[in-house]
């Protein structure tokens, strides 16, 4: 199965399709919060925590992969994100900086609402298409997001210096209910999920132990996690980079982004084809060792070296993560799938926004040199990891489903 193929399905084009307006009113709306709040109160400290309680929210996710697992996630998806359209329009109350908690209040409920569609959207997504769509879809998915971080912030700022911030929130809640109405539309059929009585607790924590108790989603969750322990530290490199060696104003950075962004399309439409032909787990082992090369090359110094180590970075993201989150989906169950997910993205996430906060103590000492040579070495052991022998898995190329050779032979 290719792209094509999966687009040429009604309902998952007019999803997909949905899902990538969504991804543009998210990518606009958080750089726009940030602007409004430190223009509300000159403040970047303050700027910043609009970030912060937007991370805040991914803490609550094994909740709400709990809770996708006990209903339909279709409906589900539907009705967070026409909760979503209204809620960020509490925005439209802010006029002055009394009403920054009302901002940091939007964003805490964007994240928390976030977790709910990032579980139902990973469960839903195995009801919508055939094992071997997944892929694709997941790969269509990261590079609308990874396309969009080259257009969509630009856009969101400037939409805030011609309107205003009301209307970013206005347009931000027109995506939200065309992402609603795009799964409203669809007509695939979802059986009600069945429920095993079972404990609070052991409910909540299903998720963790099916990610730890899978031999391989065990190795591809200790890798990442491994990882994206030392990636965060590339957050505060980067201005160093462009300071000390390249002597550049920090604007230029939004340069390297956007260099990194090409490569990020780049890597999306390959990511399939290759998990294809290599496997979930070596399709992310692919993206972790292209880590290593960017950082690598970043650290090298001259210009047309730190632009290329950009390419190679964003490339890289997309089989990392498509790779990763494919493989997730192929063995869970699928009364386990939003609580696998969430348990998986909050075990892989929450190291990656340390490391951002480490890095930013680190750089003084280590310099940045110092930081991307710790990433290179981190990522490259985690990389070994992963690509070790797992029992019960190829060692290379995707996992064969006998009944699929059986029929084949037939």
């Amino acid at each position: 199965m290719t792209m094509r193929g999966v687009l040429s399905s009604r309902d998952a084009r007019v999803y997909l399709i949905g899902q990538s307006f969504s991804l543009f009113g998210d990518t606009s709306m958080f750089l726009a919060l940030g602007i409004w709040t430190k223009e509300l109160t000159h403040s970047n400290a303050a700027a910043g925590l609009t970030f912060f309680f937007a991370v805040l929210a991914s803490l609550f996710s094994p909740l709400a992969g709990m809770l996708v697992d006990r209903v339909r996630r279709r409906p589900t998806l539907v009705i967070v994100n026409f909760i979503s359209a209204v809620g960020v329009l509490l925005l439209l109350t802010v006029h002055s900086s009394r009403g920054v908690w009302i901002i940091y209040l939007t964003m805490f409920l964007y994240g928390f609402a976030g977790n709910f569609i990032g579980s139902a959207q990973s469960a839903f997504l195995t009801v919508l298409l055939a094992a071997d769509q997944l892929g694709d879809a997941n790969a269509f998915l990261r590079t609308v997001r990874e396309g969009l971080r080259l257009i969509a912030p630009l856009a969101g700022a400037g939409l805030f210096v011609l309107v205003g911030g009301h209307w970013i929130a206005v347009l931000d809640s027109a995506t939200f209910v065309i992402a609603g109405v795009s799964v409203l539309t669809l007509h695939v059929r979802e059986e009600r999920p069945a429920r095993a009585p079972t404990h609070f607790l052991e409910e909540l924590l299903g998720g963790f132990r099916h990610v730890i108790a899978t031999p391989v989603l065990r190795r591809m969750v200790i890798a990442l996690a491994v990882a994206l322990s030392v990636v965060g530290f590339a957050e505060t490199a980067v201005f160093a980079v462009v300071s000390n060696e390249l002597h550049r104003t920090a604007s230029f950075i939004g340069v390297i982004m956007s260099v990194q962004g090409v490569g990020a399309i780049i890597g999306g439409p390959l990511s399939a084809p290759m998990m294809r032909r290599l496997g979930e787990r070596w399709l992310s082992g692919v993206g972790l060792i292209l880590v290593v090369v960017g950082s690598l090359l970043i650290e090298a110094g001259p210009l047309p070296l730190v632009l290329l180590g950009a390419v190679v970075f964003g490339v890289a993201l997309p089989p990392l993560l498509v790779g990763a989150f494919t493989l997730l989906q192929l063995r869970t169950p699928d009364e386990l799938q939003g609580r696998a997910f969430s348990a998986f993205d909050l075990i892989a996430s929450l190291p990656q926004t340390i490391s951002i906060a480490v890095g930013a103590a680190l750089i003084s000492v280590l310099g940045y040199r110092g930081e991307l040579t710790i990433i290179a070495v981190v990522v490259a052991l985690s990389a070994l990891i992963l690509l070790l022998p797992v029992k019960g898995e190829p060692n290379f190329g995707p996992k064969v489903d006998p009944a699929a050779v059986d029929v084949a032979a037939d």
